[in-house]
C-alpha cells in the first residue's frame, strides 16, 4: 500500500462504524473535504450533521447529542477542535463525562503552507491537562483505523488528532491496538525511542541506522499519551534508563513531559526530549518545518548519542 494520511484511516473507519452502528453521527464543522468525512455524508445523511464554522456549538450539538445516547465524533481541525472549542470540552464534555469523540485532522505542522494559524502544536498538551480525557495520535493508516474504532467502543471522552499529509505504512490490518497501552515496535537494549503519530516513522528509521553503528534502539509507539503506559516508560527507565522522546507537538506538556514527569517522579532515568521547540509554526514545506525543530532522522540519531 502507497503511504496515506492518519485522516484517509479515519474516513473509511467512520464509515464502517457508522454502517454498523446508527448511534455514530458525526457533527462536521463545514470541512468535511479537508476531514475526510464527504463519503460518510454521501453514504449515511442521516446520521451527519453541519453545524458551519462554528466549532464551539458542535461541541455543545454533540455533548446533547451524547445524553440521548448517541455517539458523536466532532471532526474539525486539530487547532480548532482543541483551542477554540477549549472551554465548551471542559465545561460540557468533560465534566459531565460525557461520550463525545473530538476527531481532529491537520495536527502538529503537518498544515505546512497553511501558516501558524491552522497548525496545532499546542492541542494534545491542553487536552492532556483537562480531567477524564482520553488522548490519542495514531502512527499510520492501520494503527488510525484501529484506534477510531477502539474510540467509539470507549465510553467517554477523547481525543484523536490525525496528519494531513501521507506518511508510511508501519503496521498491516492485523496489528493490534488498545488504548492506553503503547506499541512495541522493536526492543533493543541501549537506548529507547518514544515516538507517536507521524514521528514513529522517523523514530524507526534513526533505529535502523543506529543499528549500523552497533547500537540497539527500542523503539515504542506511544499513540496514547493520556492515560499514558507508565509501566512502559517505567520498564525503559528501569532497563535501559536512556529516553528520546519524538513528537509534532511543543515539547512542553506533551509526550516528551509525559514521560519526563515519570522519570521525574521515579528519580532517575536521563529524557531528551525532541519536538516543536516551543515556538509557532510558520508557512514552509511540511518536512522542512520538522527540520527546522529537529524532528529528523539525523536528529534521533544524534540525541540517542549524546545519551
Amino acid at each position: 500500500m502507497a503511504n496515506k494520511a492518519t485522516r484517509d484511516g479515519f474516513g473509511e473507519e467512520i464509515v464502517a462504524l457508522g454502517k454498523e452502528n446508527r448511534n455514530i453521527l458525526v457533527v462536521d464543522a463545514d470541512i468535511g473535504k479537508s476531514c475526510k468525512t464527504t463519503n460518510f455524508i454521501k453514504t449515511l445523511p442521516d446520521q451527519h450533521i453541519n453545524v458551519g464554522i462554528a466549532e464551539q456549538n458542535a461541541a455543545g450539538v454533540a455533548a446533547g447529542l451524547a445524553t440521548c445516547s448517541k455517539i458523536p465524533f466532532v471532526v474539525t481541525y486539530a487547532v480548532f477542535g482543541s483551542l477554540r472549542m477549549c472551554e465548551m470540552i471542559r465545561q460540557e464534555i468533560a465534566y459531565p463525562k460525557l461520550n463525545v469523540k473530538i476527531a481532529c485532522s491537520h495536527g502538529g505542522v503537518t498544515p505546512a503552507n497553511d501558516g501558524a494559524s491552522h497548525q496545532a502544536i499546542e492541542d494534545m498538551g491542553v487536552m492532556r491537562t483537562i480531567p477524564n480525557m482520553t488522548v490519542i495520535m495514531p502512527a499510520d493508516y492501520w494503527s488510525a483505523r484501529k484506534l477510531v474504532r477502539a474510540a467509539a467502543e470507549y465510553n467517554g471522552p477523547v481525543f484523536l488528532r490525525f496528519t494531513r499529509d501521507a506518511i508510511p505504512i508501519i503496521y498491516d490490518e492485523n496489528t493490534q491496538f488498545e488504548i492506553g497501552k503503547a506499541h512495541l515496535v522493536r526492543d533493543g537494549k541501549d537506548v529507547a525511542i518514544i515516538a507517536n503519530g507521524d514521528t514513529v516513522r522517523l523514530a524507526i528509521a534513526a533505529a535502523e541506522e543506529l543499528a549500523k553503528e552497533g547500537c540497539q534502539a527500542r523503539v515504542i509507539d506511544m499513540h496514547t499519551i493520556k492515560p499514558l503506559d507508565v509501566a512502559c516508560v517505567k520498564d525503559c527507565i528501569e532497563n535501559i534508563g536512556k529516553i528520546v522522546t519524538v513528537e509534532d507537538h511543543n515539547i512542553l506538556n506533551g509526550l516528551g513531559s509525559a514521560v519526563c514527569e515519570v522519570a521525574a517522579e521515579m528519580g532517575k532515568g536521563k529524557v531528551k526530549r525532541i519536538g516543536i521547540q516551543d515556538q509557532f509554526g510558520e508557512s514552509a514545506p511540511y518536512e522542512r518545518l520538522l527540520a527546522k525543530n529537529g524532528i529528523t532522522v539525523e536528529g534521533i540519531v544524534a540525541a540517542a548519542k549524546a545519551l
